[in-house]
């Protein structure tokens, strides 16, 4: 059974995308992080055997479970450092049955689904598979296995999260594989790089349209 999942936060203004609202103010930033999870949570709703939408805080489990609809587990993230969470959402994909965990964060909306579905044939071959960032970090995380260690003693939120994670790897023994770079939304530079791309776009999908409508307002 393929498994995938979606961490989120819950768009709060200035507790999200501060570095986007440094730019374009709180409001804006936050409602821009919105429309990427409600992008993510459309385009994927289709994905793997089963679906769950990971969030934060708990005490905001009504509006993720209206964001995510049917097609979606929708389950509060672990207490902890991000490491400690994606390690209890890989434990808990595995103690429910899962044979391939892939799981992605929300600050890459147009991430190709092609990478997803890489991941997941990758997955039969090896341990892990790593989607790199430009920034130093990554966009998705995929296991076949037991991934307990691999993100023990990672600095979050630094260049050296990919550098540190392929290390930890290289100690456990464990075998990856390496998806096509792509890239996070963090900066106002990705957000109008993000404009440009979805510009380039079909217009007849729904959530590149409505996105994009998003960015424009602000921008």
């Amino acid at each position: 059974m393929d498994c995938f999942g979606i961490f989120a936060k819950y768009w709060e203004p200035s507790r999200v995308k501060t570095r986007l609202a440094a730019t374009l103010g709180s409001e804006s930033a936050s409602e821009i992080y919105r429309h990427f999870v409600s992008t993510l949570v459309e385009r994927f709703r289709r994905c793997a055997d089963s679906r769950v939408l990971c969030f934060t805080p708990e005490e905001r489990a009504a509006a993720f479970g209206k964001l995510a609809g049917a097609d979606w587990v929708v389950k509060p993230q672990s207490p902890g450092d991000l490491g400690t969470r994606m390690t209890s959402f890989f434990d808990s994909c595995f103690q429910n049955g899962a044979e391939r965990v892939v799981l992605i964060g929300s600050d890459s909306p147009t991430i190709p689904a092609a990478h997803v579905e890489s991941a997941f044939r990758l997955l039969h071959e090896t341990d892990v598979v790593l989607g790199p960032t430009d920034d130093g970090g990554y966009y998705l995380v995929g296991a076949s296995r037991d991934v307990a260690g691999i993100f023990a003693e990672i600095d979050w939120s630094t260049p050296r999260v990919w550098q540190q994670t392929v290390a930890r790897l290289g100690e456990l023994r464990l075998s990856y594989e390496t998806l096509p770079q792509w890239y996070d939304v963090d900066e106002l530079t990705d957000l109008e790089r993000l404009r440009d791309e979805l510009s380039l776009l079909p217009n007849d999908e729904p959530a590149w349209g409505e996105l994009l409508a998003a960015i424009n307002r602000v921008l």
